[in-house]
């Protein structure tokens, strides 16, 4: 356990930012995973309208440092290709 008010204070930040990240990177797996579905059942249109969902979520979570940035475009890029392209 931390002693100093310091390291008090930064194991209650810790704990915050770490919920945070780890309800942002939920949210994001969760609508990858919705949209794999929509596109496995051939719901194409479906899957188109949450694509804005996960872009704001991806841009979201790289702007504050819980993704990085090519990791946000990387999976933007094969999500986009998955729903174009087909197949699961």
């Amino acid at each position: 356990m931390p002693i100093t008010r310091s390291a008090k204070k930064a194991l209650r930040q810790n704990i915050k930012r770490r919920q945070r990240n780890l309800q942002r990177k939920r949210k994001i797996k969760m609508l990858i995973k919705e949209i794999k579905e929509l596109v496995a059942e051939n719901k194409r249109e479906e899957a188109k309208k949450l694509l804005p969902q996960l872009y704001k979520a991806l841009d979201k979570a790289a702007k504050v440092g819980t993704i990085k940035k090519n990791t946000a475009a990387r999976k933007k890029s094969r999500i986009t290709l998955l729903i174009n392209k087909g197949g699961s």
